[in-house]
């Protein structure tokens, strides 16, 4: 029925009143015709005011749309003061469009209520009048089958509109689901470049500032010296500038992340030679049994070791020696790295940079742990805790 009146779903309002005008003025028509035909006696004949009583019953389907229940109970008490005045006739042309109306509202009680009392009430009413009930329901049967077909039709076209509707919600919720995982992984992606930026830029100027404090320190008066701190400075520059090269490639290129996490452990003697040749003294021990660990976790080690010995550079002071501590078994690796220098003032996380945060996060991400600050009897310890495997 009213379906008819909208497009993709929505009626616009000028289609929408048109269609109500016309629906209207059909359920009058045929109101009329049936009070004109209308057999069942009443306490008074057809006169002008049953005509009248007919157009009331017809006109609140204006608003059918907006008060859908009150229409229908509306027009119901119309017509029941209707039947007590005036000779009856079939409720089904009255009732269809208000009972498809407030069933395609939701309304399915009301819509069925209404006119099994009408039907009930009817049926009981005519029965006493006519002697055989059976040719009695016989003439019920096809108004009781509109009025089914009508209200199954609302509901059916109801569940399909509310299953629609559920599955654009469900549509929007996915795209707003995947809005969130992109962003989740953009942020992701921004932290991890920015750590690598942070441990590549932190790690070679720190090393490049002391080398060219010694440089000039020393200049003019041990030449040799000032050779070696120049060479560690070239060396240093060069490294950087490539790994630089490398991570601003992923932003270029887009490509994964571990494009550019290519440095690991075989990496640790240059990186240790660096740090003497800045001037701090360095010990490496390793014990167990040395087993290569996953790219993520091998990474993050690397990474971990020279973010420490970058702050020994840093923060240590001019007298500082660092100590590195490895210890391999099967459940992975376990690091260490002291100094005795004047160190970090407080736990890790507390202090102003982001290397010791960055550190943890590293850690975290492969599936181990790390723990920073302050010695009891001075200096400095960073310690982790990797898995044989990244999570």
């Amino acid at each position: 029925m009213s379906i008819c009146a909208y497009r993709d779903g929505v009626a616009s309002p000028s289609r929408a009143l048109l269609f109500d005008i016309g629906v209207t003025v059909a359920v009058g028509a045929v109101i009329a015709v049936s009070i004109s035909v209308a057999t069942e006696s009443g306490s008074r004949p057809v006169d002008a005011g049953a005509y009248v009583l007919g157009v009331a019953m017809a006109l609140p389907l204006l608003v059918r749309r907006r008060w859908p229940l009150a229409v229908l109970l509306v027009i119901s008490v119309l017509l029941f003061g209707y039947y007590t005045v005036y000779p009856g006739f079939a409720p089904s042309p009255v009732l269809a469009v208000p009972l498809y109306t407030a069933a395609l509202a939701g309304r399915l009680g009301w819509a069925i209520g209404v006119p099994t009392f009408y039907f009930s009430v009817g049926y009981l009413a005519v029965s006493v009048k006519r002697s055989d009930p059976y040719i009695t329901f016989a003439g019920f049967l096809p108004h009781i089958a509109l009025c089914a077909v009508v209200v199954l039709l609302a509901e059916v076209i109801r569940s399909r509109r509310a299953l629609a509707e559920e599955t654009q919600e469900r549509l929007r919720q996915a795209e707003q689901d995947r809005e969130r995982e992109s962003a989740r992984r953009v942020a992701e992606e921004r932290v991890r470049i920015s750590r690598e930026l942070h441990d590549t830029v932190a790690h070679s100027m720190a090393t490049i500032t002391v080398q060219a404090g010694s440089a000039l320190h020393v200049l003019g008066d041990r030449p040799d010296d000032v050779r070696t701190a120049l060479t560690a400075i070239r060396d240093t520059s060069r490294g950087a500038l490539q790994e630089l090269r490398a991570t601003l490639g992923v932003l270029r290129d887009g490509a994964e992340s571990q494009s550019y996490g290519s440095a690991g452990l075989d990496r640790l003697p240059a990186l240790v030679d660096a740090v003497r040749a800045a001037g701090v003294p360095v010990t490496l021990h390793v014990t167990g049994r040395v087993v290569p660990l996953e790219p993520p976790a091998d990474h993050t080690a690397y990474r971990i070791l020279q973010e420490s010995l970058t702050n020994v550079l840093r923060h240590g002071g001019t007298e500082v020696r660092a100590r590195i501590r490895m210890a391999y078994d099967p459940m992975g690796l376990a690091i260490e790295v002291t100094d005795d220098g004047a160190g970090g003032s407080g736990p890790l996380g507390e202090e102003g940079g982001h290397g010791l945060g960055g550190m943890r996060e590293r850690a975290e991400s492969v599936g181990g742990t790390l723990t920073a600050g302050p010695r009891p009897g001075g200096g400095f310890v960073v310690s982790a805790r990797l898995p044989g495997r990244a999570r």
